[in-house]
């Protein structure tokens, strides 16, 4: 897009109530939870596959993933994280533990006692191993796509400016929109310009509804930069011997490739796959590369 257009959308954030009236405009459906009201689409027949996204981008980064395992015979859920998407904006502290009880509210609503494959993209990552550690037996197996939650993570200057309260608070409700917007597909490496500008107006679409910043500043404080917290989940599916496929491009600037290194200290058993040339939304921008690994290893004996 153009920075006029980036500019023109960046300046509707934060600017409407996700009321019943505005989630009936909405494609996908609408659960009312105890933790808050979720959107989020079930299709297919088959085996649950439970689909969880990362920091700020709701559950369309899954489209291509979502369509290629309903198509190999799976029953797929995806779903927007509390706080962003089209799901509420609760009042709360965004913990990884927050973040594993929706899980659990929703999957416990739509699929019962069933156990299922779970599947994280970045702090995605960080919810799926919380939900592992609090709520063991539930998950057959997990896939991790560049996931967030290492120790070792080294975060960059903004990420320590936000920590900071008042100034922090203050600069990230300034430039949040903006910035989280002109970054969302900054790391498509292969995806033709239709489909980065899809990605980036339906980004545009879901930050309109206020509570967006609010909640995805806590969601770095409380999720993102909690490394000593995370990588308890990380250590729980080692100890709980869950079946691990890790996924990660050697050119991830988001949640750079480095942490794999620790990844395989902590989960010595995983299967990590590495993309050589790919950024951190390979699972959007590589669709069909990602799908064809997942698959082969939710269909491994």
């Amino acid at each position: 897009m153009e920075k006029s257009e980036y500019t023109a959308l960046a300046k509707k954030a934060e600017k409407l109530d996700l009321t019943d009236e505005e989630r009936k405009k909405i494609a996908g459906s609408f659960i009312s939870l105890p933790g808050g009201n979720t959107h989020y689409e079930m299709k297919g027949e088959g085996e649950p596959v439970v689909l969880v996204h990362g920091y700020a981008t709701p559950y369309y980064i899954y489209d291509k993933l979502f369509d290629a395992l309903v198509a190999a015979g799976y029953r797929v859920l995806r779903y927007d994280l509390l706080g962003r998407g089209y799901s509420e904006r609760v009042e709360a502290d965004y913990t990884p533990e927050f973040f594993a009880n929706q899980l659990k509210e929703l999957t416990e609503a739509l699929l019962g006692d069933e156990t299922f494959y779970l599947a994280g993209t970045s702090m995605g990552g960080s919810v799926t191993t919380a939900f592992c550690r609090l709520y063991p037996g539930r998950v057959k197996k997990l896939i991790l796509l560049a996931p967030a939650g290492m120790d070792s993570f080294k975060p960059p200057f903004y990420m320590k400016l936000s920590d900071i309260p008042g100034i922090g608070t203050f600069i990230f409700n300034l430039i949040g929109s903006k910035t989280l917007l002109k970054s969302c597909a900054s790391e498509m490496h292969y995806s033709p310009t239709e489909e980065k500008d899809y990605y980036e107006k339906a980004f545009a679409d879901a930050i309109q509804y206020k509570g967006f910043l609010r909640c995805t500043l806590s969601s770095l404080r409380n999720t993102i930069l909690k490394t000593d917290k995370t990588i308890l989940g990380y250590k729980a599916v080692a100890e709980e011997g869950i079946p691990v496929l890790c996924i990660w491009g050697r050119d991830d600037k988001t949640m750079p490739y480095y942490q794999s290194e620790r990844f395989k200290e902590v989960c010595p058993d995983a299967t990590l796959i590495t993309y050589e040339t790919s950024g951190h939304i390979f699972v959007y921008d590589e669709g069909e590369r990602t799908a064809k690994d997942v698959l082969a290893f939710l269909k491994q004996e």
